[in-house]
């Protein structure tokens, strides 16, 4: 659903909805939306959505406190289709989002808005004008309205809850495997291929240089495992994260060389599944010692991927 909720149009018969920022749609929000899809079932087979927003609210109410992006929104909008979502409604976490009152969000988004029968949350979900909504404040808004709510806890796992906090904590460290565990899929990042300086052919290893959104997660500097979707078409690669400090870089990069592949990618977006850490970046004292790490990294690739 695009636009503002008061032009929506309600659903006859009502809605079954979820509500959430849902950044990486991982794991604990997929057991959240499976849940919702249930109890959907039970009150004859309603439609099924989630509510998500443009931004992450930090971005609006502390910017200094927002962290990246797990997930962009388009990306969230593939996901919760994936997921068997029969819409999505996307938020604008701006000022006049941001100074609704709990009951204010509820009338207008969740009633005349979407004509919610049933609302799934979180059990720590806060909402409206200074998060001063809880879900018992959802409960008695519910009641009202004439709509169910049902909470949700967090899925546990041996790290601990499941959380996007966790996953960027994860990735933030390099840890781009027990972050897909999390996920229940590669961590993954998008972006543009573009003209770099031309390092990587000079030594034999050319690379599809990666032009990412602001905002975005992006993992520890160092050296990866990945599979690069180009055209549609999954090459393994390895994809090098920093500043390439060998010759004194100073702009963080993304590049990653695709294994036994040749075509040009220039202006092409290409999407990178990362799936294990290699090492981390490293400053070599000659070109020629970076190439021979570089060509003991393309063989451990090469071995993971069986091409040899």
């Amino acid at each position: 659903m695009a636009g503002t909720p008061d032009v929506w149009e309600p659903v006859a018969g009502g809605v079954a909805v979820s509500i959430g920022v849902f950044d990486g749609v991982h794991l604990g929000h997929q057991q959240m939306l499976d849940l919702l899809k249930e109890e959907a079932l039970t009150l004859g087979s309603l439609p099924v959505g989630a509510i998500t927003f443009d931004r992450h609210p930090l971005t609006t109410i502390d910017p200094e406190k927002a962290p990246p992006l797990v997930s962009t929104p388009e990306e969230r909008l593939r996901l919760f289709e994936a997921a068997g979502l029969d819409f999505a409604a996307v938020l604008a976490f701006d000022a006049v989002t941001r100074s609704l009152t709990p009951e204010d969000f509820v009338r207008s988004i969740l009633s005349d808005g979407l004509g919610a029968r049933l609302v799934v949350v979180g059990d720590g979900f806060r909402f409206g004008l200074d998060a001063a909504g809880d879900a018992d404040e959802l409960r008695r808004l519910g009641d009202h309205y004439g709509f169910e709510v049902l909470t949700v806890k967090l899925l546990e796992t041996d790290s601990g809850p499941i959380s996007s906090t966790l996953v960027r904590r994860l990735v933030l460290t390099g840890d781009v495997s027990g972050a897909a565990d999390l996920l229940g899929r590669p961590f993954s990042r998008a972006g543009r291929v573009v003209a770099g300086d031309g390092r990587g052919a000079g030594i034999g290893f050319p690379t599809a240089n990666l032009d990412l959104a602001p905002g975005l997660l992006v993992p520890a500097r160092g050296v990866y495992t990945a599979i690069a979707h180009a055209g549609g078409v999954p090459v393994p690669a390895v994809v090098n994260i920093g500043t390439r400090p060998t010759f004194d870089g100073v702009r963080e990069v993304v590049e990653a060389h695709l294994l036994d592949f040749d075509s040009n990618l220039y202006g092409q977006e290409i999407t990178v599944e990362f799936r294990d850490r290699l090492r981390s970046e490293q400053r070599f004292e000659s070109v020629s010692d970076l190439v021979a790490q570089i060509h003991r990294d393309v063989e451990v690739a090469r071995r993971q991927f069986g091409l040899d």
